[in-house]
């Protein structure tokens, strides 16, 4: 039972010229406590009902159905404000979870709905770098809280595998690299003469030409290049994994650019069928003037593919396969035109499900130090970051808990929960600056803050060693003090926030929740004794303690993060 819903529902008997819905939307939660737990403003119905709001507010309270849930309501003002019964409230919400339990949130809203999400993509022969975090962790996130809410998801890590990039590396191993050195030093060689073949372009464009060369050549079959493409293929997936099992996340498919190589002729013969194509200086583009774009390229003078068009066809392949209700690209804010001019042409191909396709943007991620950029040998792998995260915090542990059973496994959690957390704090379109005084604080707004919390709920368990009781047992009417009402408040909210969060595609509304529940939990830690409490408090203290343990796991979980139980 949503408190926020039931209100709207007794608003709608006394208001029917709105509908609960927007009653909802009107509803306010005030700034003091003591003006109520919600207030509703009554200025919008001044013109319905031209009288003056002061007015409405005292004539509608009459008209109010009472409900065991509100102790009182009250007008002041142009407010209407509702005060919340906090027994059958507390009781509600705690039953709830403790019935639920890692279950509680959980819904079959998307029961028979398949959700394609497309993320990570990191590019083939290049740094898994800091900047590719953003897309893995949150694509991850959006994945398991789809999943939460009885979705079928089908995570896709579409790997920049083709491409003129490749045109690029095959010239510059074949002029500045060795095969001993990128079998001795993977990633890092290839980075080092990708790099190198950008710098020597800038004083020889005729570099760049021989590139496109040999890419096409790629496309054309040629067994030289294949093997090439193939071999730094092979290493780069190495240095891939590693980072995937420090994350400890997997996908569904690792279908990537080149899986759709022999499936594009039949697109770009549709699209030539349904008089979509025309020639720009021997280049195949769609014209997007009536839709305000640039056109999209399609095939370029030389006859090669671009990104546009591995990605229509895979979008198409992908509905064909998967039956999608949506199709989500997890990509940063610079790709939205690139985004925008292929769902175009999708519409313009007549495919009614072209709705269905969703970019989701994301600002991007820097170091104190500045901006990544991989042509400037300026980037920092993941990898390292992970592994430097896990040492800092195994430095915190040495240092505060030495004793610590399974310590490397907490450092583990604790350090990599920290980066992805970090990450999805904040607005996802908000650029990202990484900072490590930040990222480790075990006492600001960070991860290892929700985790040390979780481990603190799950230390006064067992310390308790009682099974909680079922709730019909429980005294509810001895749990009505502010600290505890304010953490039964957030708990009850969960299940609102997790779908939030999927509606707007947002994890970070899942992430500053559980926040709020982990500095309530704390306040009520301190404010209210548990363990040296009489009986019956106890029990139902534990059992808060219980409900907040609970949904920190499952909060954290939803964002790809472990929950330790001893920090």
């Amino acid at each position: 039972m949503d408190l926020k819903y039931e209100i709207s529902q007794l608003l709608k008997v006394a208001i029917p010229e709105l509908t609960p819905e927007e009653i909802m939307d009107i509803l306010e939660v005030p700034a003091k406590v003591e003006m109520g737990d919600y207030a509703f403003p009554c200025f919008r119905l001044a013109k319905i009902y031209r009288k003056a709001p002061p007015l409405i507010a005292q004539e509608l309270v009459g008209k109010i159905p009472a409900s065991s849930l509100l102790r009182e309501i009250t007008a002041v003002g142009g407010y209407i404000n509702f005060f919340m019964n906090p027994v059958p409230f507390v009781t509600h919400v705690l039953s709830s979870v403790l019935r639920e339990k890692g279950q509680y949130g959980s819904s079959t809203l998307g029961e028979g709905k398949n959700i394609v999400i497309d993320y990570s993509a990191p590019n083939i022969a290049k740094p898994f770098h800091i900047g590719h975090l953003r897309s893995t962790v949150i694509g991850n996130s959006l994945y398991q809280i789809h999943q939460f809410l009885g979705y079928h998801c089908v995570g896709i890590n579409h790997l920049g595998d083709w491409g003129t990039q490749f045109g690029k590396l095959i010239v510059a191993y074949k002029k500045w690299g060795t095969k001993e050195e990128v079998e001795s030093k993977g990633i890092k060689e290839l980075i080092r003469i990708y790099v190198k073949f950008h710098e020597e372009a800038e004083k020889n464009p005729d570099l760049d030409e021989e590139a496109r060369e040999w890419f096409t050549k790629m496309e054309q079959g040629n067994e030289e290049a294949l093997a090439l493409w193939d071999w730094f293929k092979v290493i780069s997936l190495k240095e891939f994994d590693r980072v995937y099992d420090l994350l400890d996340l997997s996908f569904d498919s690792y279908a990537g650019e080149s899986f759709y190589n022999d499936k594009m002729d039949p697109i770009i013969e549709e699209l030539r069928e349904k008089g979509l194509l025309e020639r720009s200086e021997g280049a195949e583009i769609i014209d997007l003037s009536e839709e305000n774009m640039p056109p999209c390229l399609i095939t370029k003078k030389d006859g090669s593919t671009l990104y546009a068009t591995r990605d229509i066809t895979a979008a198409i392949y992908r509905k064909n396969t998967y039956n999608f209700n949506k199709c989500i690209y997890v990509t940063a804010l610079e790709q939205n035109l690139h985004f925008a001019q292929w769902f175009a042409v999708i519409k313009k191909m007549g495919y009614e499900w072209y709705n269905e396709l969703i970019h989701i943007p994301f600002g991007m991620v820097s170091m104190e130090t500045g901006k990544l950029s991989t042509r400037k040998g300026n980037v920092v792998l993941l990898e390292e970051i992970l592994n430097e995260a896990i040492e800092k915090t195994m430095e915190i542990i040495e240092d505060k808990n030495p004793n610590l059973e399974n310590k490397e496994q907490v450092a583990k959690e604790v350090g990599i929960g920290a980066v992805i957390f970090n990450d999805l704090y904040n607005n996802r379109i908000k650029d990202v600056i990484f900072s490590w005084d930040k990222v480790l604080n075990f006492d600001g707004e960070t991860g290892p803050y929700i985790q040390y919390t979780h481990a603190r709920a799950c230390s006064v368990l067992k310390r308790a060693d009682v099974e909680i009781k079922d709730s019909q047992d429980l005294s509810f009417d001895l749990l009505v003090d502010e600290a505890s009402i304010q953490v039964c408040k957030l708990l009850e909210k969960f299940p609102v926030v997790i779908q939030e969060a999927a509606e707007k595609l947002e994890p970070s509304l899942i992430s500053r929740h559980i926040m709020d529940i982990a500095q309530a939990f704390n306040k009520f830690y301190h404010d209210c004794p548990i363990l040296t409490s009489e009986e019956k408090t106890k029990e139902i203290r534990l059992a808060l303690v219980y409900a907040v343990q609970t949904v920190l796991s499952t909060g954290l979980h939803l964002l790809g993060i472990k929950a330790p139980t001893q920090m």
